[in-house]
């Protein structure tokens, strides 16, 4: 019997050889500095919104209200329509070029679609850095939000499919790393920016972004192509070559066999759109809406957002926004790589869960705390410092939870689940969900927090407890599961398996039907 999460009876079928190769791993760590450009912008975003030279030049009117709003109502003071539409841009035209990415990925390989990503967040860099006017800002946004598309498309991807196996959570993590990391570094560039006299450092930490974004352009001129993508477009001498190189071993024949099955089921699949929708993919639709979605809305961002008023009883003074979201990126980093540590050694499954407990404590604890000492009209008065370390400390622990279970693996899991036939068009759709719920939460949050004051943090909560059940009860453990054979998780699972049959995916030893595709395992 199937145990509830459904993890497959026995484990996996096959065990491909392979090593943990130098070149294997210089090569995903390249490409997960893809991840970089993401995590730069998000912590560039933050950080120049609350300097007051930038204010002043574009959003006269938020400084204004932050002047005045500062001894009274802490909830409202940000809240601004425009000054939101420069954040959430970005995630809107991530969506759009994500749809236009998945085919470009698909026909034209891994790598020109992170190339392509890199390119348009250089140009959107340049012209943050060099803005006159908010039309400049929203221009430079929306080329940064084209990079980003491209790049979540294809990084999680090529990470996926050029790890081993037993390997490949921690590999693909990278990604999730680099992306903390980016963060932490543009809250320290902003730090320091900020003190820059004349008050145009925020032009500096806008246009930073050129570096991260010439590293993952450069980096994407020099990868190798993954086997896959190689098998998928026809180079099968090269693929084959390609995958004794990354594994490190000749024996490379049966995985080697089992991609090529893989890629002929594909090709026969005109429309992977329309494909989507057939009821064996249903668990992998499911999944690629709803961990995205889920992702959005534990809350992170009322919590990152909310850190720098407490930061700032504590002593930090005027840089309390600043300086609080270098300690959070700081924590974000560490509990990453503890994912990274963790992730093929204890499960998803066990991450995901141990996460949403930790994270639906601290955001119980937090709003009750807020709610006691600032009320509904925002003016909290006199904290005394005790108490605003004890909160900050649950904050902390709250990014610590985030940041080793729905930061990474909603990025991992979706990557690493849907057959080739599929893979292009769902992690398409997986990114378009993910920057949907990013732009809807970017865009209403402040005006949320204005309006249902330390409520928001309970709002969340419910949402965590939610995405908690849905993973116990739905979410199959993908530990140690050879990409190609990941079919097999679905077969076993207690629910799914009413939607996928045994001919539905061959690779794995079965043979297909008569009812299927007609390619049989090599």
């Amino acid at each position: 019997m199937p145990a509830v999460g459904g993890i497959p009876a026995g484990g996996s079928s096959k065990a491909y050889p392979g090593n943990l190769t130098p070149y294997v791993t210089v090569t995903c760590i390249v490409a997960a500095m893809g991840g970089l450009i993401f995590g730069y912008d998000i912590g560039i975003s933050g950080g120049v919104t609350s300097m007051d030279p930038f204010l002043e030049k574009f959003f006269p009117s938020v400084l204004r209200k932050k002047r005045s709003n500062s001894s009274t109502n802490q909830y409202c003071q940000y809240d601004s329509q425009t000054l939101t539409m420069f954040t959430s841009s970005l995630y809107l035209a991530a969506l759009m070029s994500s749809l236009v990415a998945s085919t470009v990925t698909r026909k034209c390989g891994r790598k020109l679609s992170m190339l392509f990503g890199g390119v348009l967040f250089c140009t959107g860099a340049i012209i943050n850095g060099a803005a006159k006017n908010v039309l400049m800002l929203i221009i430079g946004r929306v080329f940064l939000g084209f990079g980003i598309g491209f790049s979540n498309q294809s990084v999680p991807l090529y990470l996926s499919e050029t790890a081993p196996y037993k390997y490949r959570g921690a590999l693909n993590i990278g990604f999730q790393l680099s992306i903390t990391i980016g963060i932490l570094i543009a809250n320290i560039l902003n730090y320091f920016f900020a003190k820059i006299k004349g008050g145009w450092g925020w032009r500096l930490s806008l246009g930073g972004a050129v570096v991260p974004a010439l590293i993952i352009s450069v980096g994407s001129l020099i990868l190798p192509d993954t086997p896959n993508s190689l098998i998928e477009r026809g180079k099968h001498d090269d693929a084959k070559a390609k995958l004794k190189r990354i594994r490190g071993v000749e024996e490379i024949e049966e995985e080697f066999n089992d991609l090529v099955v893989a890629s002929e089921i594909s090709k026969k699949v005109e429309h992977p759109w329309t494909n989507l929708l057939r009821r064996k993919y249903r668990p992998h639709l499911c999944m690629a809406i709803l961990i995205p979605f889920f992702q959005q809305f534990t809350g992170i961002n009322v919590i990152m957002f909310y850190a720098p008023v407490l930061f700032d009883t504590i002593g930090f003074g005027s840089d309390a926004a600043l300086m609080s979201a270098v300690i959070t990126g700081l924590v974000n980093v560490i509990a990453t790589i503890v994912s990274i540590y963790g992730v093929d050694k204890w499960g998803r499954r066990f991450l995901f869960l141990e996460g949403g407990i930790q994270m639906l404590i601290c955001q119980v604890i937090v709003a009750a705390s807020i709610g006691a000492k600032f009320g509904v009209d925002g003016n909290p008065g006199e904290l005394p410092k005790w108490y605003a370390i004890v909160v900050v400390l649950f904050i902390c622990i709250y990014v610590a939870g985030f940041a080793w279970s729905w930061g990474p693996l909603g990025w991992l899991v979706p990557s690493e689940i849907f057959p080739l036939e599929i893979r292009s068009a769902a992690q398409s759709i997986n990114v378009s969900v993910n920057m949907i719920f990013t732009f809807v939460v970017a865009q209403v949050f402040l005006m949320m927090l204005c309006h249902m004051k330390f409520g928001l943090f309970l709002f969340f909560a419910f949402f965590v407890v939610v995405m908690s059940i849905f993973v116990f009860f739905f979410l199959p453990e993908t530990k140690g599961i050879p990409i190609e054979e990941m079919g097999e998780v679905w077969k076993s699972h207690w629910y799914w398996s009413r939607f996928v049959s045994a001919e539905d995916f061959p690779i794995g030893g079965l043979e297909m039907g008569k009812g299927g595709n007609g390619v049989k395992n090599v």
